[in-house]
Order: C-alpha cells, then structure tokens, then sequence
C-alpha cells in the first residue's frame, strides 16, 4: 500500500485515529526520535540546509528542531526556506513522513532576525492590559506560522517575590490574578482559535521557578503546599483550564528534594489528573540530563530519562541527550517500559496533526513580510502605556517642548543594545556565541556559526529620538558618563559639564540584559544588591549636584533599590526594556504626547533586605513585631505593587456592591472614577479583597479584578466588575478548595495601598467544595 493510502494521511479521520494508527506502525527507534529534537545549526552549513548532516541525525526521523529563527543569522525569508527543506527532507527520506514540530522562542516578541520585538514582559505587565498582550500574541502567531514555526516557549507563569532574581524581567510579576490574566491573554492570542493556523504556548516554568533561594537560578525553591497550590500554581491552573495551553515547560530549580523535571506529582498527578491537561510536555533546555549532571539523582543518562519520562517529560530539548539511543537499548533491555514511550509519543503525535502538518508542512518564503508599520505600531502602544511614571515633584514632567536645551546623560541614553530583554534575538545570539566558545555547563555541540547582525532591528536610541524629534528645538548635550558595569568616574566631567549647560537633565540608567558576563539583568544574572549598577549612581549624585533638574530614565529589568534617590531626584520613569519602540515612547511620554498610566506589577524594595516584600502576605507578615521596622529601615515597600502616577488625577466614589452571595454565583462591584485634572488619561482600577476564615490565615489584601481605563479632563465612567465567588476560593485545613461562608471586606483603589473605597458582601451558605474561578469581568460605561 501506498504510504499516501494509509489511515494516518487520511485527513477525514480523527485525529486520535490518525496518531494510533501511526504510532501502531513505528519501529521502536522511530518512537523515541520523535521525543528528541537538534539545534538548527546541527543541520546547516552557513545557513544552507545540508542533507548530509541530516542524513546522520534524521534518518528515523526527530520530534521537534530547536529555533531555526533565533539560534541562526538567517533572514525571514531563508528562515521559511531553511524550514520547508528540512520538511522536504524528513518527508522524502524517512519511512513514514513525519513532519518536525519547530519551536522559538517568543517571550517578548519571536525570537528572530527582523522580527517585532515588543516590550520585555514585566513592562506588558505594566500596561495592565490583557487585551494588548492577546493582540501581541496574535502578531507573534502570525509571524512564526509565516515561517514554519509551530511552537512556541512562552509565556512565563512564573510568581515572582524577589528581585534578585535574574529572570523577574520575562515575568508578569508578584501576583497571581494578574500574573494568569496576562498569561492567559497571551495563550489565546498565540494559539488562535484552532491549532491549524495556531503556535502551540508554553506555560514556564513549572512551578515556583520565580521564589528560588537566595534569588539565585536553578536553586531550590522552599513552597509550602497551600501557598504552591493557591499563589504559585493559579496562573498555570487558568492557562490549562482556562486558557486551553497546549504544551507546558518544568522549572530547572528541585521543591523539597525532588527536581521539578522528575516530579511526577506535578507534571502528571496535578497537570493532568487534576486539570485535564491533554498537551505536551517539553523539558527545559538540558533539564533531562541535568537530573545525572546537575542534581544528581540520576546516576546516567539512562536513568534520568527513565525519570523524566516517568514524571511526564515527552519531548527531550533543546537537542537529544538522554532520549537517544541509550533509551532504545534500555527499553529493548527490559529497564523501561515501552508503554512510556508509546504516551510520550502519543501526545506528540496528536499535536503535530491538530498543527496540519501532515497536510501542509510548507509555507510560501515569497509571502514573508514581518516587522510591518502596523507591527511596530503595537510595539510603540504597549511601550507608551508600560512606562510607571513613579516620581513628578513639581509637576517636572510633562516637559514643555519650548524647552531650550536638554542634557542627555548616561549609559543607556544612546544605546540600541540595552532598550532590549534578555530574550530578545541579540541578548541570545550574543549568549550562544559565550556558550559555544568556552567550557559551559550545558554541554552543548559545537559547530554554530552565528553572529549579531549591527542591523538586527530597526530601531533608534533614547538619543537619536529627542534629537530627531520634528516638535523640538533645542541644543542637545550629550555624555555618556559611563558604561553599564563601569566603576569608573573618567566621563563624569563631561557629563556633569553637559548638565551644567541644559535646562533639564535626562538621565539614562539601569541594566544590559542578557545571558553573558556583561550582562546585569536576565536569565543567570541574578544580583545580591539592587541598587544602579558600576557607577551609575554616582553618575546621577553628581549630575544632580549640578542643580540643573533631573528627570531619571530607568531602563532595566528588575525593581531596584533607589536609595537616596528616591527623595532628590524630582522625576522618575520606570521604562523597563521596551524593545524596539521604547525610545520613541519614552520621549512621547516626557514630552506629554503621552500621559503615563502604567502601573508596576512588582513591588519595589527600599532595600535588598527586605525581601521578598510584596502586598498580599498574611496577617502575621509584612512588619516586624512588636515594633512593625526593620532597626534600620522601614518594612514598607519603596513603591507599592499596583503603583503609577498620571498627568492627571482621578477621584473614586460611589461603591456599590452586592450585598449577599453563595459559591457559585456572581457579585457585582461597581465604582464611579473622575478624572479631576486638565488632562486626559488612564487609571486602572483595581479592586482587592479580604475574607477571614476559620483555621486558615488568609492575605489581607488580594487582587480579584482590574480595569484600565481612559478618561477625558473632568469625564466620570462607571466601572462595573462581574466577580465570580469562586474566585475567593483557598484551599482549607482538609486540603480541598472551598467557598467558606463569611463577610468579605472589598476595597477599591489606583494601588494595593491607595484604596480610599471600602465595601463588603456576605457569603452565605456552608462551607463548599467548589471549582476555581479564574477571572473576573469588567467593563466602563
């Protein structure tokens, strides 16, 4: 029979049919190729696809080829190229024709030469706005599909407390509602409506990955199993539940002995059993092997497969280590089972005809346009609305734009580089060239041949804008100070002399993210001190000594520890790493094109030993009994989660909510918001609750809706929430999740600690064991 014949290439079937069919016909090696994957670079010469070196790696085929866009220096269109080659090899010259799951990374954008690059994620975060990440995803799905790409490694569900930690940057931040309604939004906007034109998402890292000790990567995380259940695993829970994600990543990090990657409690008893997760699962790059080389639990590669795939791991990435030949002979040994194997297989299978891949394995590289004035006009939107202003004494900003000369100071105020997040396609370029030219704990092959383009994306400094800029008139001043890491003082002369000569004084700080030595924020450059790094805070005392104004650019990817900055210095903007159309957004909003109305989705720390500090901890914490400070410092936060300050001022009134509910049903909170001032502009409003219940300490404060919204110079909207009482569910001392009857304080506001309306409603009924809720509607009128 004609391969063409068989049941499995039979588009009319099921796709339960077609996979059992195939997986009946596989040959055991032809199994466990599909659980294994190879970089692009193992494939290519140059960037030519070379057969040869397929011919040696995918003869029985491969489950997944890792980042033919990001880990390459090839174009758009020679991505979609190299991508149907190897396609065309793999359905020309293996047995059955299986076509490649290829995946990307797209955390703030698809990882890829000529890509959008959209701001890093804790700015999305600070729009406070799923609707735009759901868009942003959408460009994402649409821009990889263009390519061949199918899988995506995103978005990061990670909670995360400490700011120490590298990686805070590629997360939604502190709380778990917003954390999940971000990544939700995210999960829906990449998938589509049907995986046929969708990108499989990733839900990472599962789970507690972002509260490791010490703040440092790959550390064990100390959960305890309420607080994992009801903070840490609720963004994962909605994406699964909710949200419908497709495929799932483990965290590198252990929880109470055991390595996330063998956790068969988490990755098959909670994500499937419990929520009916039907996806994938991927290992984190190298987690497999990791279980041998890293934690030491495995005592071979053999055993740490037997492990993973144990626990629930399908698919082996970013290249096959332990789930190559050394499974097969261990499975034709007797010491695994193949009915592993064969689960394992399964999924991926399902997934790669609910993809059509089988159907359409090719795109059309004459149709590739990526990048388009639609494209970045996202970008520069979600840019304008992530920036928090947090500091404006004397109304310094907005600036006028008579002004006649402006300083411009500083080690990010004419970077391209560092407007950038640690996942971005340069920041990882630049980490693979350090990985594979020098010993490394991955291990990774050799043979890459990739570099950084000077032209990676179009874009323009902090700089270039204000000078550029058509409404502006000025003399410029510019010095750079010093660099990123730099504890030299030698440039501070001319920076203080360009300062001495301007009306006011842009100060351009923060961090370079990425993955290398250089680098100061993102993934393995987690940090013990928190304040400017090298001698940026130096540069700032002595621009402001000056007297001339100061208004300080923050862009870096972490909350830091401003010192006494924080009091002097009259202006504030927190910008993140807002990509390719940050520098235009931020000179939008300091010369009032834009009013600011972010909102920080992570508390700030007045110093490193406060943390973690973040708003909703139990009615023991967030002081120091008896005397509430610390000796030698508050126990307040610098800026409080929730926090953004506007152009304009808004005023709360008229709460009303309903006053009795029982689990299952729905309480409406409605508030009236003013815009006081003289201009437009947005205020989120955010509304928390509190229940105390019976046997179990419950956070004093919880955010269960939020709603930006815009208003006109004196225009009133009424903000309405639909929350579902299963949204206050928690789980009890008898470890069920439940709706317990009692009062729940309500309290409205613009942040966790400005909540000038207070309200409450009665839940009545009994204790009841219920299904959690996930989020809560909102609308203005």
């Amino acid at each position: 029979m004609l391969r063409e014949n068989l049941p499995y290439m039979d588009a009319t079937r099921s796709v339960e049919d077609r996979s059992a069919d195939l997986l009946a016909r596989m040959t055991l090696v032809e199994k466990v190729a599909q659980l294994g994957s190879y970089w692009v670079y193992e494939l290519i010469d140059g960037i030519a696809f070379a057969p040869a070196k397929a011919a040696a790696k995918l003869n029985s085929g491969v489950g997944h080829i890792t980042r033919i866009g990001g880990a390459s220096s090839v174009n758009p269109r020679q991505s979609a190229e190299l991508a149907n080659a190897i396609q065309k090899w793999l359905l020309e010259n293996t047995r059955l024709a299986i076509p490649v799951v290829i995946h990307e990374e797209c955390c703030s954008g698809y990882m890829a030469k000529g890509a959008t690059v959209f701001p890093q994620a804790i700015g999305v975060a600070s729009t406070w706005q799923p609707e735009l990440v759901a868009e942003m995803a959408d460009i994402i799905r649409r821009q990889m599909r263009a390519v061949g790409g199918h899988h995506a490694l995103a978005p990061v569900l990670d909670v995360t407390r400490d700011a120490r930690w590298g990686r805070v940057e590629e997360t939604f931040g502190e709380d778990p509602y917003l954390v999940a309604q971000m990544g939700s939004a995210y999960v829906r906007g990449i998938q589509g409506r049907t995986l046929e034109n969708g990108v499989i998402a990733t839900g990472k890292h599962f789970v507690g990955y972002g509260m490791t000790e010490g703040g440092m990567n790959w550390s064990p995380a100390h959960l305890m199993p309420r607080e994992l259940r009801d903070t840490y695993l609720f963004p994962f829970e909605a994406a699964v539940r909710d949200a419908g994600l497709a495929s799932m990543m483990n965290g590198y990090h252990e929880i109470d002995g055991i390595p996330c990657a063998a956790n068969k409690w988490l990755l098959t008893d909670v994500l499937r059993g419990e929520w009916g997760f039907t996806g994938t699962v991927v290992s984190d790059y190298f987690a497999v092997a990791q279980l041998h080389t890293y934690h030491r639990v495995a005592a071979d590669l053999v055993e740490a497969a037997h492990l993973a795939l144990d626990a629930g791991i399908d698919v082996e990435l970013p290249f096959t280590d332990a789930y190559g030949q050394q499974l097969v002979a261990a499975v034709e040994a007797g010491n695994i089972s193949e009915a592993l194997v064969d689960q394992a297989v399964l999924r991926l299978l399902q997934q790669k005809f609910a993809l059509g891949l089988f159907e359409q394995p090719y795109v059309d590289p004459g149709v590739v346009v990526f990048d388009t004035p639609d494209e970045r006009a996202l970008a520069r939107k979600i840019a304008q609305q992530s920036l928090v202003l947090l500091r404006n004494e004397g109304d310094l900003l907005p600036l006028p734009k008579t002004v006649r000369s402006i300083a411009v100071i500083g080690p990010n105020a004419d970077s391209l580089r560092n407007l950038f997040g640690d996942y971005a396609y340069p920041a990882h370029i630049e980490s693979m060239q350090e990985m594979l030219h020098k010993d490394n704990v991955f291990n990774m092959p050799g043979g890459a041949s990739v570099s950084v383009d000077p032209d990676f994306i179009r874009t323009q400094s902090l700089l270039t804008v204000v000078r550029e800029a058509d409404d502006l008139d000025c003399e410029i001043h510019y010095a750079r100070g010093c660099d990123v890491l730099d504890t030299s003082t030698a440039g501070f002369a001319e920076a203080v002399q360009a300062a001495r000569q301007a009306e006011v004084a842009l100060v351009v700080v923060g961090d370079k993210a990425g993955l290398t030595d250089d680098a100061t924020s993102g993934e393995a450059r987690d940090r013990a001190l928190l304040d400017l790094p090298g001698a940026q805070m130096d540069l700032v005392k002595a621009i402001y000594d000056t007297g001339t104004p100061v208004v300080l650019i923050l862009i870096n990817g972490r909350p830091i520890t401003l010192g006494w900055i924080a009091e002097k210095i009259p202006a504030i903007l927190e910008c993140w790493f807002p990509s390719e159309e940050g520098a235009a957004a931020i000179k939008d909003v300091l010369f009032g094109d834009v009013n600011p109305g972010g909102k920080l989705p992570i508390s700030f720390p007045r110093g490193v030993g406060q943390i973690p500090v973040f708003y909703s901890h139990r009615p023991s914490g967030g002081r120091s009994n008896w005397k509430n400070d610390y000796v030698d410092m508050s126990t307040k936060p610098l800026y409080p989660f929730g926090y953004g300050l506007s152009y304009t001022r808004f005023a709360f009134s008229n709460l009303r909510v309903t006053p009795t509910a029982q689990a299952g049903e729905t309480v409406t909170v409605q508030v009236d918001v003013t815009n006081t001032g003289a201009r437009a502009g947005d205020e989120v409003v955010q509304v928390y609750t509190h229940q105390q219940v019976f046997a179990i300490t419950r956070p004093l404060k919880e955010l269960k809706a939020f709603h930006r919204v815009t208003l006109a110079a004196g225009e009133t909207k009424t903000v309405t929430f639909q929350l579902p009482v299963n949204l206050l569910a928690f789980i009890n001392h008898a470890d069920q999740l439940v709706v317990a009857p009692g009062t729940v304080e309500v309290m409205v506001g613009s942040s966790s600690v400005d909540l000038p309306l207070q309200g409450s409603f009665t839940i009545t009924g009994e204790v009841t064991p219920v299904e959690r809720a996930f989020s809560a509607s909102a609308s203005a009128s």
